[in-house]
């Protein structure tokens, strides 16, 4: 696998790049597996299909300078600073679900030879000891998988504590203490300091290196410019509607449906939440348009296969969520 480099590594830079780098290196560079890590400030980045509202604090980031971002990716939203060290992965594949299982399981087995117990959870967790140390999330773009994930080594608790602000089923109410209680740091794991992290990682998952060019950063400055630094796109998930049912469904997440309803008949729909997304969902919930809110309408609206558009996603569970019913 090669480690992708900048010409200006020393440069600050922030989430929206690192994000445009990514995508970049999976549409123009062909070949080889991909890595690269990287640090950002104080930082709250949210999934693809998140309600910036229902999640971030945004007065609290406001105050205390904690910049927002919106990803490709589905999964719930994490707080980053340069305590914590981002990685992304580009491979190819016609199997997002297994890139997903495979890096993260070369991730678990790269901190097992650093001597840290780690193990997977859930559908995207690292943790030690139980306590989560890394959130992981994917996308795909033409035929290319993209994964990139945290590694939580000493980050600032209070910051993450208050800027992100979960659902209460997902975290109880305990402020610092409960997002202690469930979150490790790799510093009281590891015999090394974090800049001895990054380079053993480096040396552990990568063989080579693929160096960018001055050409290369500028072609990311547009992609960034054009997509991830836009406030439309940062900002711009929040649906009109009239009704919200939210559900936590065991093996997807955090699932909400945001419905228009006029005189019993749905004219706009939207699915957000902590899910991953392996195909379109606006194409799915299109497909609700001009369809009366009722069960018999809407089975017959949906595709019977709905875990191709979320995955583990059964169409039952998203017909009971749409109609509130068990």
């Amino acid at each position: 696998m090669l480690y992708v480099t900048l010409p200006d590594d020393g440069r600050a830079r922030n989430v929206s790049f690192y994000l445009a780098m990514e995508e970049y290196v999976a549409r123009c560079v062909p070949g080889d597996d991909c890595l690269f890590y990287w640090q950002v400030g104080p930082s709250v980045i949210f999934g693809r299909n998140q309600v910036i509202a229902a999640e971030v604090d945004t007065d609290y980031c406001r105050e205390h300078g904690i910049s927002l971002f919106r990803r490709k990716s589905g999964g719930g939203c994490v707080y980053a600073d340069m305590g914590n060290v981002m990685f992304s992965y580009i491979t190819g594949g016609d199997n997002v679900g297994f890139t997903f299982n495979r890096y993260i399981m070369m991730m678990v087995l790269m901190l097992r030879r650093m001597g840290v117990k780690a193990d997977a959870t859930g559908r995207n967790d690292i943790v030690v000891d139980g306590r989560k140390v890394s959130g992981n999330a994917f996308y795909r773009l033409r035929g290319r998988d993209i994964v990139h994930g945290t590694m939580l080594y000493d980050t600032d608790m209070e910051n993450m504590a208050h800027a992100i602000t979960p659902p209460a089923e997902k975290l109880a109410a305990g402020g610092v203490a409960s997002v202690r209680a469930r979150v490790g740091l790799l510093k009281d794991y590891l015999a090394m300091g974090i800049d001895e992290f990054k380079a053993a990682a480096r040396s552990e998952l990568c063989d080579g290196e693929l160096a960018l060019t001055a050409g290369d950063v500028a072609a990311i400055e547009t992609v960034e410019r054009d997509t991830y630094a836009l406030p439309a796109f940062i900002y711009g998930k929040d649906p009109r509607h009239t009704l919200t049912r939210r559900r936590r469904i065991e093996g997807v997440g955090t699932v909400e449906t945001r419905l228009e309803v006029r005189g019993g008949v749905i004219k706009g729909a939207s699915l957000c939440g902590d899910f991953f997304a392996t195909g379109n969902v606006d194409a799915l919930m299109q497909r609700l348009v001009g369809v009366r809110l009722e069960r018999e309408a809407v089975v017959a609206a949906l595709p019977e296969r709905v875990d191709d558009v979320v995955m583990n996603l059964g169409k039952d569970d998203l017909v009971n969520l749409l109609l509130r019913e068990r």
